[in-house]
């Protein structure tokens, strides 16, 4: 076999195994791990003789692939001299965007059945009286509903946008994340609150500049003695 064609093979063997950490059936995760390196477009019977399914799991595959938005279809291809062109699939090349649409899924299969379990919960905790019942479930209610808007938060955005986030994670070593965390860890929520609403109602070109001022060397040093 081309060892081309063994690299994307053994990667999709292992896509799959790691799809089903994720929720994805390790089939389904298997044909997106081989179109992502293959890249396309393929019809079913070639995906088929790569993965090594029957002709229904792929199938089966094909669609939970499209219903999570990890493929697309493209332009059908005709593969032998008789019959009709068959239907191709291509691997969606954005990887925020099918990352951004798995968690999405994953919010709405996993996280969003959990908030109104616990509503339940701690209302007949409260109609039983049981005080410590009833703060255990809120707390854990609170921190469900704080998990819910960051993912929702997260879900909701623009693929180029969580991207670009993430790039800015990338240019930054391990121990200045540990000191941006420690940081904002230090300043009070309502202040950060407030910070954060102020930022967000800025123009993009005024938030750039007080990002260049407070780059500057002398306000910098004058910043950090404060």
């Amino acid at each position: 076999m081309d060892p081309s064609e063994q690299i994307r093979r053994d990667f999709a063997a292992a896509w799959g195994k790691i799809g089903a950490a994720w929720g994805v059936a390790p089939s389904t995760a298997s044909v997106q791990g081989y179109l992502l390196l293959h890249g396309g477009p393929l019809t079913e019977a070639e995906l088929r003789e790569a993965v090594r399914l029957s002709h229904r799991a792929t199938l089966v595959a094909l669609a939970e692939c499209h219903a999570w938005g990890l493929i697309e279809p493209a332009a059908p291809r005709r593969t032998g001299t008789r019959g009709p062109a068959g239907r191709t699939w291509v691997a969606v090349d954005d990887h925020w965007e099918w990352f951004l649409k798995v968690s999405a899924a994953r919010k709405e299969r996993e996280t969003d059945p959990v908030l109104p379990l616990l509503d339940d919960c701690l209302r007949r905790a409260d109609a039983a009286g049981d005080a410590p019942l009833r703060e255990r479930v809120a707390a854990l209610l609170a921190f469900t509903h704080l998990f819910d808007l960051a993912v929702g938060a997260v879900v909701r955005s623009e693929p180029v946008v969580i991207g670009r986030l993430f790039g800015v994670l990338g240019k930054l070593d391990n121990s200045t994340l540990v000191r941006l965390l420690n940081t904002l860890g230090a300043v009070p929520e309502e202040d950060l609150a407030r910070a954060a609403s102020s930022v967000a109602s800025m123009r993009p070109a005024v938030l750039r500049a007080l990002i260049g001022l407070a780059a500057r060397p002398g306000v910098g040093r004058i910043l950090s003695r404060r």
